[in-house]
């Protein structure tokens, strides 16, 4: 490589912020050599496999306490989106979901809805619970009595509620988005949404990692960020891995404007300087599991394996993205076809990796080994 700095990465020393924000300044000119880098060390540790998780989506609860100007999965009582799902429609959903061979029962809900809605209370009330929390730990037993893996992703748990859930879920997800303050100033997009502060979101990361729970996070790209910025909430998630060693994967996300939303006339996230993002997390965390939700670039999604991803995050036979509902899952026939042209293996994973197996109880472990290869992934012949 021309750039020393670039070299110092994959010689495996120490890189700085100020380091990784050049590197993004020269990248902005020209960013072959930093994609190179970053293919380069995916290849070293993650190899020619490209991984997903078979999912449905259970859209438990979409009221929610908080508000953010891009999010259109939030609904209020009344509206046509609005969905509560009670223990019997979760349960045929989860039976359907095991017909499709599914292996993930991903479980999303707005933020503890109950606080602000009394038609959330109504709700609990009617399926016979105190908390949208005890409601999901009950929601995840049923799904592993149906032989599928539960992943809950709710918002700011507390402690408890993530040590509760830990019994049942093989993982759980939490967004950082951005660690600046600043966007949630006034007139920015988490000023309405106190359970986006960076302090609460990271408090919570860190109980993560002090319960030992496999955890997925991420950033959201083109909401209003600095290149510090996203570079700074990058570092925020490493000092986190560096600790704990919990985070399993972390998810890069493009913004995508939503017609509904006070965001609607902000542009989508500039392709080239997602890509680059990508890479400079690759190069920040080059033995990490980096995601991009492939529906949310249709039409170029495979040529972001030429920038360090080794994985497509959760994809649904069955049910559609709820939190960008007019992005349609591609066919996974279809991922795997274009992943296949440019050299790479789409393989199926449960939503814990195999690295992280060893976080989990004996019971959860020998639920995984009924469908599990000699790769610690789901069997061919059970998901395809």
């Amino acid at each position: 490589m021309n750039s020393e700095r670039l070299n110092n990465v994959l010689e495996n020393k120490i890189i700085s912020n100020a380091d990784v924000l050049q590197i993004y300044q020269e990248a902005r000119t020209d960013s072959s050599e930093l994609f190179l880098a970053a293919q380069n060390l995916r290849k070293k540790f993650k190899g020619k496999t490209i991984t997903f998780s078979k999912k449905a989506f259970f859209n438990v609860i979409n009221m929610c306490k908080d508000t953010c100007t891009y999010c259109t999965y939030k609904a209020e009582p009344g509206e046509e989106k609005l969905s509560m799902m009670s223990k019997q429609q979760i349960k045929q959903m989860l039976s359907l979901a095991k017909k499709y061979r599914c292996v993930e029962a991903l479980f999303v809900t707005g933020e503890r809805p109950e606080q602000r809605y009394q038609e959330a209370r109504d709700w609990l009330a009617e399926n016979d619970f105190k908390s949208t929390a005890e409601y999901l730990t009950h929601a995840s037993e049923w799904a592993l009595e149906e032989g599928l893996f539960p992943h809950t992703n709710a918002g700011n748990l507390t402690y408890d509620e993530m040590k509760d859930l830990q019994k049942t879920n093989v993982s759980m997800g939490l967004m950082l988005e951005n660690s600046s303050e600043r966007l949630s100033m006034k007139g920015m997009p988490h000023y309405l949404a106190p359970s986006k502060r960076p302090k609460s979101r990271l408090e919570v990361l860190e109980n993560s990692g002090k319960l030992k729970i496999p955890m997925t996070t991420g950033i959201l790209l083109g909401i209003g960020e600095t290149p510090e910025e996203i570079i700074e909430s990058i570092f925020a998630i490493k000092k986190l891995h560096e600790k704990y060693g919990n985070i399993q994967e972390v998810i890069l996300q493009n913004f995508q404007p939503k017609l509904d939303t006070a965001m609607s006339n902000f542009p989508s996230t500039e392709e080239n300087y997602f890509k680059i993002i990508v890479s400079l997390t690759r190069i920040i965390m080059p033995e990490m599991n980096i995601q991009i939700p492939p529906n949310l670039s249709p039409k170029s999604y495979q040529s972001f394996l030429s920038v360090g991803i080794n994985d497509w995050g959760g994809i649904s036979p069955l049910t559609p993205d709820y939190v960008n509902p007019e992005f349609s899952w591609p066919k996974i026939k279809n991922i795997a076809k274009n992943s296949k042209k440019v050299g790479f293996d789409l393989k199926c994973r449960f939503p814990i990796y195999p690295e992280f197996f060893s976080f989990i109880s004996k019971e959860l472990r020998e639920k995984i080994s009924f469908i599990e290869d000699e790769e610690g992934l789901v069997k061919e012949e059970y998901w395809r």
